[in-house]
């Protein structure tokens, strides 16, 4: 990988917050760390009823603070994207952390021929320290590092989602999967780095344990992927496709 970096680049760090007052600072904190240092960090709060809101009062003007009605993680993205002045984007979910290098490693391959519009990391999951030894069971996991396909362990250009569009709002989980599959359709380039960039924390309000009945949702993405690609395969073929 180059040691290069792009000029310049403005990034926005977009933390969308839902009842996260115990674990938000840790994120906030872990993007302040960086070593190639944010543009900005924005924090959407989707609708909170605990603290989440004076977390924002402990950071000053280092933290752009956004509020809005409960509407979901893909709502709450999208609302910082609208207000982000970046021409490079990131995501990070309230509860987990990234390690230092994260950005830095991120924007040198950023800038590396031919130039991707997106680069993941590897993602590495963590049981929360609070977590009790009894309830430790219930959080089925892998301690070793994976391939990080999740907005998390993402740094994008802008212009990917000017062509893919944003996080679909329908979706009570798997709206960045949704996403990337549209990505994918379009052809845009990503690369997989071999670091660890995101600790994924595990605890007992884990948003995909809370909303376990949305698995709905994934198969309902999944037929949309496949019917756009059949779609596409028809409109290759002359005489099956619109106009």
């Amino acid at each position: 990988m180059s040691d290069r970096r792009m000029p310049e680049a403005l990034i926005s760090v977009i933390i969308p917050a839902y009842n996260a007052e115990r674990y938000l600072p840790d994120a906030i904190d872990s993007v302040l760390a960086q070593t190639y240092p944010a543009g900005e960090i924005i924090v959407v709060d989707d609708g909170s009823s605990d603290g989440t809101p004076r977390v924002a009062e402990r950071y000053g003007g280092r933290v752009h603070w956004l509020s809005q009605e409960n509407q979901g993680s893909g709502a709450a993205r999208n609302r910082g994207m609208a207000a982000a002045r970046g021409e490079l984007l990131a995501f990070l979910d309230a509860d987990d952390l990234w390690v230092r290098e994260k950005l830095a490693w991120q924007v040198a391959a950023l800038a590396d021929e031919p130039r991707p519009e997106m680069v993941f990391g590897m993602v590495q999951q963590f049981v929360s320290p609070e977590i009790p030894e009894q309830s430790k069971h219930k959080l089925s996991y892998s301690p070793e590092p994976m391939a990080g396909h999740v907005a998390g362990a993402m740094l994008a250009r802008r212009g990917g989602f000017e062509r893919a569009g944003v996080f679909d709002t329908t979706l009570k989980a798997g709206e960045f999967i949704e996403w990337y599959m549209r990505v994918t359709d379009l052809g845009l380039k990503s690369v997989l780095l071999p670091q660890v960039l995101l600790q994924r924390r595990l605890h007992e309000t884990n948003l995909g344990i809370q909303q376990r009945d949305s698995r709905l949702d994934y198969v309902r993405l999944v037929k949309a992927a496949l019917d756009r690609r059949a779609q596409a395969r028809a409109e290759a073929i002359p005489g099956t496709g619109k106009g």
